[in-house]
């Protein structure tokens, strides 16, 4: 399984369908931050080249290495799900440039706050991509000690992580810590009254926060703009901090925005909202269907801006990378898809009753009632395989 064929993967049509792209308001694509362009090309900027102008062809390929990998990882969950391994799984497809590339800008003693899709990220903070899968799995809450990394464990509740993100800031800027805080959320999130109730008491106190928003222009099947009027970024100017946005799909762009805004909380400048303008190519979970509401066209011009391909194209052009180093990486990406199989697979089957523990201190007579319930449709089956 190559890089190239799982980015072209498209989701089939069924026949007969009709669909339109939605339409975008006028300036759906306003000035970015932008240092390496589609075609692979470097382009100057000068406010923020300075934050990678020391970066190696070794750390270069590192980025390569490190966007391959997560999207390897992500296949093999996509593809375990299907298989009946997961019950579920959030894709990052087409988002690892803005994952890689904000997560290799955190510091060891930054504190990460992400959503349920941010594998990249976790791949960054050390976060074995094993332990991720035993909450899809249905046997844990989360396999790691979020203090163990700095990445706190994946939240569902949508936008909730923001708040907590702020709190956690506010926390560090009484302690005097010089460590910045990051919170991951979505553009569907934005809307989320947590969202702006965080960017309130973040500008109030001037908490070393920054507000990573991975623009991937779904919110599910609702458009980006369903949720705002102009573009995400320009909300901060309403909270009274700064706001940018940055190609998404370019992994050294992200890099150095997100530098910049965690300096920024560090040296008590407050929070930022970092806009990643990228894309969902894969659907918002593997229980959605995206050929229902989007065009296979719009997918195919983004996919012209993959944000691996493009990477690889400036490592060639540049001569920072071989033939060599490609078919290495090639080899090192089917032993971790072949771990990540054998890791779920040997994944113990979850406690079909576990959910109905815990949900009162003293027990409940209608959630017994439901365990009970429960109980008779599990038996029916073990009824019909008797005697087969």
């Amino acid at each position: 399984m190559t890089v190239e064929s799982t980015a072209a993967r498209k989701p089939r049509r069924s026949a007969g369908s009709k669909r339109t792209a939605a339409k975008k308001p006028p300036g759906a694509q306003p000035d970015l931050v932008q240092l390496l362009t589609p075609e692979g090309k470097r382009v100057k900027n000068g406010e923020f080249d300075a934050y990678v102008a020391d970066i190696t062809p070794e750390e270069l390929r590192g980025l390569y290495r490190d966007m391959v990998l997560t999207r390897r990882f992500d296949a093999e969950a996509t593809a375990l799900q299907r298989q009946g391994e997961l019950g579920l799984w959030a894709s990052l497809l087409g988002q690892e440039a803005a994952q890689i590339g904000s997560g290799r800008a955190t510091r060891e003693d930054d504190y990460v706050f992400p959503t349920y899709r941010e594998h990249g990220v976790a791949w960054c903070r050390g976060v074995d991509p094993a332990n991720l899968l035993g909450m899809f799995r249905g046997v844990n809450n989360g396999g790691w000690d979020p203090n163990s990394n700095n990445f706190h464990l994946y939240t569902i509740v949508i936008g909730s992580q923001t708040l907590h993100a702020t709190g956690y800031a506010m926390g560090v800027a009484k302690d005097g810590a010089d460590s910045a805080v990051i919170a991951y959320f979505g553009d569907g999130a934005s809307s989320q009254g947590d969202v702006a109730e965080s960017f309130t008491f973040s500008a109030v106190y001037n908490a070393p926060v920054v507000f990573f928003c991975q623009n991937n222009q779904w919110a599910i099947s609702e458009p980006t703009e369903r949720q705002t009027r102009v573009p995400l970024y320009q909300r901060a100017q309403g909270y009274g901090f700064p706001g940018v946005r940055v190609d998404g799909n370019d992994v050294l762009a992200c890099l150095a925005v997100t530098k910049w805004a965690l300096e920024r909380a560090r040296r008590g400048e407050g929070p930022t909202l970092v806009e990643a303008y990228t894309y969902r190519m894969g659907a918002h979970t593997t229980s959605d269907d995206p050929t229902k509401y989007r065009a296979d066209e719009e997918r195919e011009a983004w996919e012209a801006k993959d944000p691996i391909l493009r990477l690889r194209t400036y490592l060639e052009a540049s001569n920072h990378a071989d033939e060599g180093f490609f078919a290495e990486l090639e080899t090192e990406s089917e032993a971790l898809g072949k771990r990540v199989r054998e890791v779920v697979r040997a994944m113990p089957d979850p406690d079909r009753f576990a959910i109905f523990e815990n949900v009162y201190a003293d027990g409940h007579a209608l959630v017994d009632e439901e365990r009970a319930q429960f109980a008779a449709y599990q038996a029916s089956f073990a009824d019909e395989g008797e005697g087969k």
